[in-house]
């Protein structure tokens, strides 16, 4: 790992490799955080996930499909640059990794009311095409994806107008 870390240091001189709780990469001061916690050979294949966003210029996202994109982007660069350092980026580890996107992608745009997958309306907010049910999400993709209903006006039922969901 120290090898590596060297190597990349040189190779990538503007970006700074520090050792952290969590894998992320932080391009506001092109920081490179990695965590020695993770099992052998894992440790290098975030490194490389991370610094394939730094080296695709990865910086924010505007809605959540885009971050899963993101993701995608990231991990099939990461397989570029672990083998023009001699490593190999396990499939189903990247999959795995791009699974807990995919899920957290489904419980958010999935309607608290109905059950249906909608697409997103805004940074921070989604209305089904089957029940037109509207509701707010967190920004965090750290945190649990709670869904909120939005209070509307025009709902005829007086039960669905006050109504606040979290699931």
């Amino acid at each position: 790992m120290e090898r590596l870390l060297k190597e990349l240091s040189a190779d990538f001189p503007d970006l700074k490799f520090v050792r952290g709780k969590y894998c992320r990469w932080s391009p506001t001061d092109r920081t490179i955080t990695y965590s020695a916690r993770e099992p052998e050979g894992r440790t290098e294949w975030a490194l490389f996930h991370e610094l394939a966003h730094a080296t695709l210029g990865h910086t924010t996202y505007g809605v959540d499909i885009e971050l899963l994109l993101l993701e995608v982007a990231a991990w099939e660069k990461a397989k570029q640059l672990a083998q023009s350092y001699g490593h190999i980026i396990d499939e189903d580890h990247m999959q795995d990794c791009l699974d807990t996107y995919r899920d957290w992608l489904d419980r958010r745009s999935t309607c608290p009311t109905c059950g249906n997958n909608s697409l997103q309306q805004g940074s921070d907010g989604y209305k089904c095409f089957n029940c037109q049910t509207e509701w707010r999400v967190s920004s965090s993709r750290f945190c649990r994806p709670y869904r909120q209903k939005n209070r509307s006006k025009n709902k005829t039922s007086p039960a669905l107008s006050s109504q606040t969901t979290f699931q």
